[in-house]
Parts: C-alpha cells; structure tokens; sequence
C-alpha cells in the first residue's frame, strides 16, 4: 500500500475486513475528527485511484488485490448500488441480454430513472440514463444477480422492446 497515509490505510483496512466494497460517507465518519477531514481523506482515495464515486455519497471500494488500482463488478450491481434500490429499472440491451432474447453482449447498461439523464463510465462499464416515468419504474420487476438484487424490465416488455429494433 505505498503511497497511501495511515489514515487512508486505516479507512480502506476497516472497509474490507467489514467486506464492504460498497460504502457512503456514514461507514466511515467514525474514523475522523471533523467532515473537512474526511472529505479531504475521500478526495486523495479518489485521486490515487482506491475509490470510486458512484452517487453524491455512495462509494465503490478497488479492493487492496486489485493489480494495479484496475478492478470491475457486475454492472447490474453498480447500477443498483448507485440508485440505493429506488426509481430505476435496467432496460435496453442489457435487459435483452439478460432474458436472453439476444446473443449480443451489450456495449452499456441503459438505465431508466426519473432521477438523471446523461452518459457515464465506472469501473470499465458505461452506463447510459434515460428519463422516464415513476409509472414505468414501479412495472419494473427485482432479480438477483451475484448475491444483489437489481431491477429490470420484464421479459415481456423487453421483447417488445426487441421487436422495435427489428
């Protein structure tokens, strides 16, 4: 762990003996005098590549194995981690892919939310928002992938999602 001061080696030690890789602002104020100082701590994390901001206080841990700073996890996870649970839904070819109506591995995650819109990329996945309504989120349905549950379109919407492709 070269490079990185006590404090960070302490913060990023209790975060993976406590196994998690997922982490807000709240797991680890306890570690800290003030919020100045834990900002800053998360700031020189971020720069030297140790965490990863997911949303305004939701963080994505790079375990210490990671060969140099470069690791992944299941997008349909990060998805999830990054809306808390709430107010989207997994749709596109992704969604296609994952009811296996296609063979073609998605390029990006499309995610539906009533929340943001816009592109971005997170640990080697590029997630791209869509806005929609809070009615089509609530149809949307939960499954688990990797011990996490994630929301998704159903089936039935997703071939007739594929059926406008055609």
């Amino acid at each position: 762990m070269k490079g990185l001061s006590n404090m960070e080696i302490k913060v990023v030690a209790d975060l993976e003996f406590r196994k998690k890789q997922y982490f807000t602002t709240d797991d680890i104020e306890k570690h800290f005098a003030n919020n100045k100082q834990m900002i800053n701590t998360i700031y020189t994390l971020r720069k030297k590549g140790r965490i990863v901001k997911l949303s305004k206080k939701k963080y994505f841990l790079i375990p210490i194995k990671a060969r140099k700073g470069k690791w992944t996890d299941d997008p349909f996870t990060i998805a999830d981690e990054m809306f808390d649970g709430k107010n989207y839904f997994i749709g596109g070819w992704a969604a296609a892919n994952f009811w296996r109506l296609t063979d073609q591995i998605p390029l990006q995650i499309d995610i539906y939310t009533t929340q943001r819109q816009g592109k971005i990329n997170i640990l080697n996945n590029r997630f791209v928002f869509h806005r929609t309504t809070k009615n089509k989120v609530n149809k949307s349905i939960t499954k688990k992938s990797s011990e996490h549950d994630f929301k998704i379109i159903s089936k039935k919407e997703a071939e007739k999602w594929m059926k406008l492709r055609t």
